[in-house]
């Protein structure tokens, strides 16, 4: 079988062990300009034209390069539409959205914008405003998010380990927001409560947070989009919370791989773009032993490959969850002390522990292994390596877009 890597795949082959694929079984694709256009037609709410002047000063919130968003085709439809209305591209500017992620390079930018790299500005957590408060603690935005008259964005609505599902807010909250608010949703405090699990909307205490921030902020318009295996499944436009619900429904359908009984491994699959981090790749492991059905038996492995070309990260959270990971001397007290507190990003580090101290996870095929076995991990050289024979395994080629559930 073939498995992501990077932005290709490898040969996996498995002759000594019980191989089960956990394939979703998706939806046919739609054409994402086309999608984008109907979708801005025919919004959650009122039409781009009743929400923006065409003299505003207007910011348009982006994914980062972690996310795979074609936010050059979504971005061009935007950015037609506001000319249609009479906004002009001197009255433009794209937010990139990095959260405490590193900043994009200019030729990051190109490639992703495409002839509307120009327009990019990297988000400064640094540089921010208060725009109000949530339970307390002070939500702040980027300037220039602030500083427009009407606030646009771009997003995935794809599963996510603490929101449910991603998309709507979370683009401009956390995106273009700053430490506080980081600090707060991605602390233990928030994220140990039950109702925040990956595909979980309703109640939950993580996702109600950004909503309510996003409130505050003034976010006229999300322009998101759902994907799977197979490439763009539906694409939607107008309130976040509508946006979201709806595109959360189309990727469940989607998504959804009943399973009924455990396994002694569960290689997951990853992929561009990310797999080229140590924090990022360890998305598919937690995504999997903690989301609605973990499928492992007790004390089974997760095996990740992933090519890890910038080793465990190169931003500021990416940092912490390194330090805190390689500095600690085993999962279970590592998790002990990160339930008292920790700084943003180093919410990741809580996560994999929670994971470690009951299952093992081995990351192969990468260029970092010194840096994997640092973190509490084991690094192997391919997939095969990882596996014990006559091991009864679960693959599942799309880790961070497959939801398991009971079957």
């Amino acid at each position: 079988m073939n498995l992501p890597l990077g932005a290709g795949t490898i040969e996996v082959q498995l002759p000594a062990c019980d191989v089960t694929v956990a394939e979703a079984p998706g939806r046919p694709p739609v054409d994402v300009r086309e999608a984008a256009e109907a979708a801005l037609a025919d919004p959650h709410g009122p039409p781009l034209v009743e929400r923006v002047d065409p003299d505003d000063e207007v910011a348009i919130v982006v994914t980062d390069v972690t996310r795979n968003v074609p936010d050059d085709v979504l971005l061009d439809v935007l950015l037609e539409e506001l000319a249609d209305i009479g906004v002009s591209r001197d009255q433009l500017t794209v937010v990139v959205g990095l959260g405490l992620h590193r900043p994009m390079t200019d030729a990051e930018l190109e490639a992703m914008l495409g002839p509307h790299a120009d327009l990019a500005v990297n988000h400064d957590p640094e540089s921010v405003v208060e725009v109000g408060e949530v339970d307390g603690v002070p939500i702040e935005v980027g300037e220039p998010v602030v500083a427009a008259d009407s606030v646009l964005s771009t997003g995935v609505v794809e599963p996510h380990q603490y929101a449910g599902f991603s998309g709507g807010a979370k683009t401009v909250v956390i995106g273009a927001g700053s430490e506080s608010i980081i600090r707060y949703t991605h602390g233990p405090d928030v994220l140990s409560r039950a109702a925040v699990r990956l595909g979980r909307l309703e109640g939950n205490p993580f996702r109600e947070i950004l909503d309510r921030a996003g409130d505050l902020v003034g976010i006229d318009c999300s322009l998101n989009l759902t994907h799977g295996p197979d490439g763009i499944l539906g694409v939607s436009a107008g309130d976040g919370r509508a946006v979201v619900r709806e595109l959360a429904d189309v990727a469940r359908d989607a998504l959804s791989v009943p399973v009924s009984r455990e396994y002694d491994a569960v290689v997951c699959g990853v992929g561009a773009p990310k797999d080229a981090n140590l924090y990022q790749a360890t998305r598919a492991a937690t995504y999997v032993a903690l989301g609605d059905r973990n499928p492992l038996r007790e004390g089974g492995r997760l095996v990740v490959p992933a090519t890890l070309e910038e080793g465990a990260g190169e931003g500021k959270g990416e940092r912490r969850f390194y330090d805190r990971l390689r500095n600690a001397d085993d999962a279970a007290s590592l998790y002990r002390e990160l339930r008292e507190g920790y700084d943003p990003g180093a919410q990741r580090a809580f996560v994999v522990a929670r994971v470690l101290r009951d299952h093992d996870v081995y990351v192969t095929n990468s260029h970092s292994p010194d840096v994997v076995e640092a973190c509490l991990m084991r690094a192997e050289a391919t997939v095969e390596d990882a596996l014990e024979p006559g091991s009864d395994v679960l693959v599942v080629p799309d880790a961070l877009h497959t939801l398991l559930v009971d079957g």
